[in-house]
Order: C-alpha cells, then structure tokens, then sequence
C-alpha cells in the first residue's frame, strides 16, 4: 500500500475539509460516531484523532478515485495482505529477538510501517461497512471479560481465540 503520511498533526488539505463526507461514517454508512450536533457530547482526544486519520484516509482514497475498489472484500483481503507482511518480519525470529524487534532502527521501521498499514485498511474497512471500531473493541472486550473471568489463578487451556 502507498501509504497516507499518517502525522495528523497537519491540517486537511483544502479540497478535503472537515466537511469532507463522501463514503464517511456521517454519509451513507449510518454510523452514530460522525454525530455533529453541539449537544452531542465531545469525544475523547484519542476517538477525535482517530476519526481525524479516518477521514484523512477516505479523502486519500476519493481524491484518487479509489472508491469503487475499496469494497468490504478487496479491504479485507489487503487487510489480510498487510498483516500477513507484519508477521513476515518475525516469521524466523526467536522469541527474544522478536521482543527486542524494536531497539534496531531498520527493524523498528519496518514495523511500524506494516502496522500503519494495517491500521489504515482496518479504518478503512470499518469506514466502508460503517462499523464503529472503537465501539466495537469496547464490546468485544466486555463480552471477553465475561467468558473469561478472573479466577485468581493463570490458566493456560484456554485462549481468546476460542
């Protein structure tokens, strides 16, 4: 993936405003997070940035008139594809070169470019089903935190995955 220069630190570009909503939560998707009523109450700073780099992802997209190839199955696939080059990089590592994947330059980059990518086609994918991510990790967690319950003992039969 080409990917967006990801410092939301910058302001949108003039042709992709706040006001941007093509293919956005707030357009045809249905999502409540696009909500920009001044009653609504304020985000937190972290769920604004992501909905800033959400956004800055969609106007990449449209300007380049990617839309029609951003369908639920394409991002997923991608998603999958960028994931899959996340795990590439650890793929013959043993388990302390792995933890220490980080303190080399070369590697750190590495990885911190596969991980945006597959942050970006997430977003991305989430945009395009109208899935709310952060709303969805919360439940998702709430729903773990119930089918696996603190015992006050490590068990190591069962994982998350299951």
């Amino acid at each position: 993936m080409n990917a967006v220069p990801m410092d939301d630190s910058q302001d949108f570009p003039a042709d992709c405003s706040e006001d941007f909503t093509a293919g956005s939560r707030e357009g045809s998707h249905g999502s409540s997070r696009g909500d920009s009523s001044e009653d609504a109450p304020r985000a937190p700073e972290g769920e604004e940035r992501l909905d800033r780099l959400q956004r800055r992802l969609a106007a990449f997209a449209e300007a380049r008139g990617w839309g029609p190839y951003h369908t639920p199955k394409n991002l997923a696939v991608a998603l999958s594809v960028e994931a899959s080059e996340l795990v590439e990089i650890f793929q013959w590592l043993t388990p302390e070169q792995s933890a220490a994947v980080m303190e080399k330059p070369e590697t750190a980059h590495k990885v911190a470019d596969e991980v945006a990518d597959v942050l970006a086609y997430l977003l991305q994918f989430c945009e395009v089903l109208g899935v709310d991510v952060l709303d969805a990790l919360a439940a998702k967690i709430e729903r773990n935190e119930v089918r696996f319950p603190v015992t006050g003992t490590s068990t190591t039969d069962r994982h998350s995955s299951e």
